[in-house]
């Protein structure tokens, strides 16, 4: 059966973006609108109905709206009206239309449909009232005449104005306005109904956890206040209920007897004050701290020498002299382990290994580690902390690490302890001088605890890469190992061991989609990378990863081979180009050594001849200690006179070292520049393929260098066949590996005479 009944054909029609206006729902509105209040005058004029449709999400407005007659209507001064509108039936807009300046709209009424069976929409009509006395139940303060709409016998009248109150997306009502089946409606409805009851069931849960905290903290809150008032009554002092607690954990944690003492004074303190002053914040920090630092809790050494050798060859190629030292301190630990630990300071270039040294240090011991970088540090209490009596005051980064180590013997690593800064705060350098001396940090002094802590048992770790700008006491009190910078051969094992799988898993690759050949590695290294570390490899070879990964998220699967021919295609042209050795022996040419922070290098020295009267001129941005190699060589020369076809009085030297803008310095050159000024002054040229190293003293001793092994890697990967050591460095050989050992011929020399003799070429 359907309910119907005749409409005005043609209505004026507002556009609510409030909502949706349902059918048997009063609608206040207040107007302060020209054009709307105008609309409102043509209506009371005509059938008193105005239609009222709803604003789509895309700014539009619906078809389907609510036709709803003036009950009331008010005007107020300043063109204000107040109007009451009552929902009478929906419509479907069929035609827009324009009446007297006014947006009205063809309209047709849209009839409900109820279905043949009677019991089923009783069933429909109950079940909606159940979940509305629920839905009333939920919403406390809800109006006495509200509760009045379960009452409703009427299906419609009850869907209506039961959808009107709730909280729903105006999609979902809009849906349910337009539905003319009252089954499907009641459907819908009984869909947002249950939204809604679980809106409210989780509010009221919200609500009462908000409520029994707040409850609780008043309880606390009087039962403190109630202490007090006992203990005033009973005569006595009144009470900071967070003592008892306090005193509790102290009696259950194992404190060595000095903080225990600590401990029991600041507490007797914090009994005295009152709970909320500033003071008792203090002090109960101070006691928290004392009960959160890991005293007494140690870790136990993992003191299996092969295991650990395993561990520390698994993390890291090569720094032999970095393992070795490792076990030995495990040895001498399984031996005497009441024994104190060193203090090992790791110096070398960046990007070798330092840091990550320290945590396979950590995993062989089975200790905890921790990391504090110390770049940049200017304050003394970054150390040593704060006195506990400044606002905000905490121990110092020490005291930190070990609280979050949760243990007293961790492996803590200082690190870039050469980058740590002074001013006006304070010298934390000062400040290390006993953290670092294994005869004084048995009992070292926090400002902020005030009471000797135990670090003889932490492993200190630092690393540097440099020992100039540590002071000479703090530097006296570690062990210094030096990590050099790797040679071609260590950075084409560490790509292959782990650069390479590390990058090939990180981009999500697998061997069967990219695979690296060793021509594609070692170009990498030489064409593309100039470091003594190897983090530029990894980026490069991270770089070749990415662009593959590229190509795979792409959808091709074919397998990339990265070979030295190739490389240029993901990494673009070369970068760098090596120096090599001269093709032919040439006049006043020099092949000297260098030691760079990137490894080692040939270094080829010029002098020429220039009409003069005896003047040196030196170029290519030597320092100071060159420029007077330099000067000792020539000063030897003019005084042996060995060989000279030119007079030095009459001429001017000229000698330049290529690489002019790279600073160059040391006296490891004194031979080289001897060669070569002697080689011009003389007219003899100088062999090619023999390269020569050493320092040089005006009696024409040769003195010993340093860095021989990057110095010999260096030449030989430039061609050189023979190289001239001083006869003190050649016991260095020893750390160079014997494959390349073997590859080359090695002179002593102790003398400027006996090296111009494998040098120049005489002739008869």
């Amino acid at each position: 059966m359907t309910k119907g009944g005749d409409i005005p054909e043609i209505i004026p029609v507002h556009l609510f973006d409030q909502g949706i206006l349902m059918p048997y729902t009063i609608l206040p509105l207040t107007v302060t609108d020209p054009d709307m209040i105008a609309m409102i005058d043509h209506a009371v004029k005509g059938d008193k109905i105005i239609g009222v449709v709803a604003e789509s999400p895309v700014g539009a407005r619906y078809t389907v709206g609510t036709a709803a007659g003036i009950m009331k209507l008010y005007r107020f001064p300043g063109d204000v009206v107040r109007v009451t509108l009552k929902g009478l039936y929906r419509f479907r807009i069929l035609e827009e239309l324009e009446v007297n300046n006014i947006s009205c709209v063809r309209v047709e009424r849209l009839i409900t449909t109820y279905p043949d069976d009677i019991d089923e929409l009783e069933a429909w009509r109950k079940s909606i009232e159940v979940q509305l006395r629920r839905i009333m139940d939920l919403t406390p303060g809800i109006p006495d005449e509200l509760q009045l709409i379960t009452l409703l016998r009427d299906p419609e009248r009850l869907g209506f104005v039961a959808a009107s109150g709730l909280e729903a997306p105006v999609f979902r009502k809009q849906n349910f306005l337009e539905e003319n089946s009252i089954i499907l409606r009641f459907r819908l409805l009984r869909s947002m109904m249950n939204y809604e009851i679980q809106r409210l069931k989780l509010r009221e849960h919200i609500e009462g956890q908000v409520r029994m905290e707040m409850e609780q903290d008043q309880k606390e809150y009087y039962l403190k206040e109630k202490m007090k008032v006992i203990q005033k009554e009973l005569g006595g002092v009144s009470i900071n209920p967070d003592v008892v607690e306090l005193s509790e954990k102290l009696d259950k944690k194992e404190l060595p007897e000095s903080a225990v003492t600590s401990a029991e004074e600041e507490l007797k303190r914090l009994s005295k004050l009152h709970p909320g002053s500033p003071e008792a914040g203090v002090a109960r920090n101070y006691i928290e701290w004392i009960l959160q630092l890991p005293w007494m809790d140690r870790t136990v050494d993992r003191l299996d020498i092969d295991q650990a050798d395993r561990i520390l060859n698994e993390d890291h190629y090569d720094l032999k002299d970095v393992k070795e030292r490792v076990l030995e301190f495990l040895a001498v630990r399984k031996l005497n382990p009441a024994g104190k630990a060193p203090i090992i300071c790791f110096v070398g270039p960046p990007g070798v290994g330092k840091t990550s040294m320290g945590r396979s240090i950590a995993r062989a011991l089975g200790r905890k580690f921790i990391r504090l970088s110390l770049g940049g540090v200017h304050d003394e209490a970054e150390i040593r902390g704060h006195r506990k009596t400044y606002i905000g005051a905490m121990p110092g980064r020490i005291i930190q690490g070990l609280k979050e180590a949760g243990s007293s013997n961790p492996v803590f690593m200082l690190d870039e302890i050469d980058k740590i800064g002074r001013d006006f705060r304070g010298d934390p350098t000062s400040a290390l001088l006993e953290v670092l001396d294994p005869e004084q940090n048995f009992s070292f002094r926090d400002n902020y605890l005030n009471t000797p802590f135990d670090l003889s048992a932490v492993k200190f770790i630092t690393t540097a890469n440099t020992l100039d700008t540590i002071p000479g006491p703090l530097r006296d009190r570690m062990e210094i190992i030096r990590i050099p910078g790797y040679t071609e051969n260590d950075k084409f094992e560490i790509a292959r061991r782990y650069l390479v799988k590390r990058q090939v898993k990180r981009t999500g690759l697998s061997g069967k989609l990219i695979r690296f050949r060793e021509s594609g590695i070692r170009c990498i290294i030489k064409r593309y990378t100039r470091e003594a570390g190897v983090r530029e490899l990894e980026r490069s070879i991270g770089a070749i990863c990415r662009k593959c990964a590229v190509k795979v998220a792409g959808g091709d699967q074919t397998m990339v081979t990265v070979t030295g021919k190739r490389v240029p295609d993901f990494l673009g042209s070369w970068k760098y180009t090596r120096e090599s050795r001269l093709s032919e022996p040439a006049v006043g040419v020099a092949t000297g050594l260098a030691w760079t922070a990137v490894g080692g290098e040939i270094l080829m020295i010029e002098a020429v001849l220039l009409p003069g009267n005896g003047k040196l001129i030196l170029t290519g941005q030597l320092g100071d200690v060159m420029k007077e190699s330099a000067q000792a060589a020539l000063s030897w020369i003019r005084a042996n006179r060995v060989g000279l076809k030119h007079d030095p009085a009459e001429f001017d030297i000229h000698v330049h070292v290529p690489a002019g803008a790279t600073p160059k310095d040391g006296p490891s050159a004194g031979v080289a520049l001897s060669a070569s000024i002697l080689s011009a002054l003389s007219g003899k040229p100088v062999r090619n393929r023999v390269a020569v190293t050493g320092e040089i003293t005006l009696r024409g001793t040769v003195l010993p260098v340093g860095g021989v092994k990057e110095k010999v890697l260096g030449a030989l990967s430039a061609g050189i066949e023979k190289i001239l050591l001083p006869v003190e460095n050649m016991r260095d050989l020893e750390d160079v590996p014997e494959v390349q050992r073997k590859a080359m011929e090695f002179v002593p020399i102790s003398e400027i005479g006996q090296a111009m003799d494998h040098l120049i070429i005489w002739g008869d």
